[in-house]
């Protein structure tokens, strides 16, 4: 099945932001496009926006002046919705209602012909749901689109119970043709990235919550550790906090309220306070004209050790090796294996977050996984109360001889980083192994639709393939509420690996 030939008019039902951003990318592509909308007159303001939009693409020069002309000539304003009836596709981008969305494709059914696709933008709706209001629900999709859609590649195609194979691969292929990157997903609440992104927001603050850290300094970690364009806090500002919270409620109550996916009750606080934001001027931050954004907790500067020695595999963080010696600083390596640590000149221990805490351990400061620990240029350490002060200045002085900036946070299993990056992995492998999608598709979609530095799958193959359940389920016996369970197919995805090296996880 091929895309849908420029030939074809499409029809975009919803003339708000997405509504206009999608019009424009079929127009971009060649088709004729028909708005509608059901306030009288809003079409033909939004036809005018959109065609300001293309003005601005000839000033950029990323469109002709010919172009742009022959564009706005095919952008036809629709009265009602029979106008609409010659359209070979339809994309909803109305109110995220159920019931208004069944009702409007009830209308379409009975004006576009048979073998008119039929799609919705819905990001936290059924699209199963919603096309099971039509007499032939084979032809519905979900195309869902990223906001700004004009700039965003990816687009989340989305079959339904009932949709038809050629009905999702025409639609698969007509985004491609518009220059998009699609990728396929089964109809689950969330779909690719609206359901593996969650544990990026909740564990952030969950740290937070449990006073492990602020949220400035939560975010630093997030970027200049972990390798994240923007932190949580920063990110659900900017989207809105309402509308964030919105997503993560509709995801939890869509699997019958999972504690994997339950809501933060901090941002609940902060959206009850009408604190939503950049748009309201506040939310986690402050955004007013004139407010000072608060600076990372940042550790002073402390006095390097003479050497380490370093016992076991560091495993993921096994460059670090390499950078201290390059520092200047005398690694010993000790053959025997008594674990995964450096030991520090005064006898207290540095270890990679596990998911196990510092006050289990005599004298262990454990430090966050990094994205690349050459490039980072912040790192996070855990020490608890009974830590020794010249362990964790041992610990500090070392990562800033590295060139690193060090952050203290309280003694929090997982710490900040290594904690996301597990739960991410662990929802990758679950949607994975319950066909919601492929695995290269769901690492299409992180990377694209939220600019994760790595795909949770790429992530997975660095780390090893037992690391992110061990980290699990680690927190597992420390918080036995389900939130940190690894799924059966991480633990298939760990055992089966350990099982050919002949011991269990």
């Amino acid at each position: 099945m091929t895309a849908l030939d420029l030939s074809s008019p499409v029809a975009v039902v919803g003339t708000g932001t997405m509504g206009q951003g999608i019009a424009q990318v079929a127009l971009v592509a060649g088709h004729i496009v028909r708005l509608y909308d059901t306030v009288p007159g809003r079409a033909r303001e939004a036809a005018a926006a959109v065609g300001a939009r293309l003005d601005r693409l000839v000033a950029k020069d990323r469109l002709s002046g010919a172009d742009r002309d022959a564009a706005r000539a095919r952008l036809l304003p629709a009265d009602q919705l029979a106008d609409l009836a010659d359209c070979a596709l339809v994309v909803e981008a109305v109110l995220e209602r159920l019931d208004v969305k069944q009702e409007l494709f009830r209308k379409l059914e009975d004006i576009v012909g048979e073998d008119c696709l039929l799609a919705t933008n819905t990001s936290s709706l059924s699209v199963t749901a919603i096309g099971g209001a039509l007499r032939s629900p084979g032809r519905f999709v979900g195309l869902h689109f990223f906001n700004p859609a004009p700039l965003l590649p990816l687009v989340e195609v989305v079959s339904g119970f009932a949709t038809d194979v050629t009905s999702a691969t025409r639609a698969y292929e007509t985004a491609r043709a518009w220059g998009k990157t699609p990728v396929a997903c089964a109809d689950t609440p969330g779909f690719i990235v609206n359901r593996i992104a969650r544990p990026f927001y909740a564990e952030a603050f969950a740290v937070y919550e449990a006073q492990g850290a602020d949220p400035a300094t939560i975010d630093a970690v997030l970027r200049e550790c972990g390798g994240f364009r923007m932190g949580a806090f920063e990110l659900t500002d900017l989207i809105g906090q309402d509308v964030n919270e919105s997503v993560t409620h509709s995801v939890w109550q869509s699997f019958f309220q999972d504690v994997r996916f339950t809501p933060s009750l901090a941002q609940r606080r902060l959206v009850e306070s009408g604190r939503l934001g950049r748009k309201t001027g506040q939310g986690w931050y402050d955004h007013r004209d004139g407010a000072e954004r608060p600076e990372p907790h940042t550790a002073e500067q402390a006095q390097p050790p003479a050497f380490v020695v370093a016992e076991g595999d560091l495993g993921p963080a096994s460059e670090l090796l390499a950078l201290i010696r390059e520092a200047g600083i005398q690694v010993r390596e000790d053959d025997e294996d008594h674990g995964t640590r450096l030991v520090l000149p005064g006898g207290g221990q540095l270890a990679l977050a596990d998911g196990q805490t510092s006050v289990e351990f005599r004298d262990v400061v454990y430090f966050d996984l990094a994205l690349d620990y050459r490039r980072a240029t912040r790192i996070a350490l855990s020490a608890s109360q009974d830590t020794a002060s010249r362990t964790l200045a041992e610990a500090t002085g070392l990562f800033q001889a590295l060139g690193k900036q060090v952050s203290v946070i309280g003694d929090v299993p997982g710490m900040i980083v290594a904690r996301t990056v597990a739960r991410i992995v662990d929802l990758a492998h679950d949607a994975v192994a319950k066909g919601v999608a492929t695995q290269e598709d769901i690492d299409t979609a992180m990377r694209l639709g939220v600019n994760y530095p790595l795909g949770p799958f790429e992530w997975s193959r660095r780390l090893g393939r037992n690391w992110a359940y061990a980290l699990l389920d680690d927190l597992h016996l420390r918080d036995p509420s389900g939130r940190y369970a690894p799924s059966l197919a991480l633990y298939r995805h760990a055992y089966a690996t350990d099982k050919r090296e002949g011991s269990a996880p």
